[in-house]
């Protein structure tokens, strides 16, 4: 069967859950163009395309934490992706938490609920 993936809507883009492999633990969510689609099948790591920078973007290519693909699920409408993945040095997030989903809604204000794993200016030269 050829994966016919519907990049028609969204001008292109396709949203990708990322979630831990082992967890299940939604770790990121972020959007593929084709050229990441192909880029990801290709070398099994997790390449998305940077909405904010207009190019494709492989998770970890600055920190080292990659995302190396051990599952792929489409959805029934073949325009949403579904990525499992083993996180490289155990961040996701570009702010140094496991998951982008360190902060819950607790009333009218944001509480965090995860530790991070690294400094992002140590990381990042910020």
């Amino acid at each position: 069967m050829t994966i016919q993936l519907d990049f028609s809507k969204l001008n292109g883009l396709l949203p990708v859950v990322t979630q831990d492999s082992e967890t299940n633990e939604v770790l990121m969510v972020g959007f593929m163009n084709e050229a990441a689609w192909n880029h990801t099948l290709k070398t099994g790591n997790a390449t998305y395309y940077s909405r904010s920078r207009q190019k494709l973007w492989t998770k970890g290519e600055t920190s080292g934490h990659l995302q190396v693909v051990k599952e792929i699920r489409i959805d029934c409408d073949n325009d949403t992706v579904l990525l499992k993945v083993a996180q490289q040095g155990g961040a996701a997030c570009h702010e140094g938490y496991k998951s982008c989903f360190y902060r819950r809604v607790e009333k009218d204000r944001l509480e965090i609920v995860g530790t991070p794993l690294f400094d992002p200016k140590e990381v990042y030269n910020k």
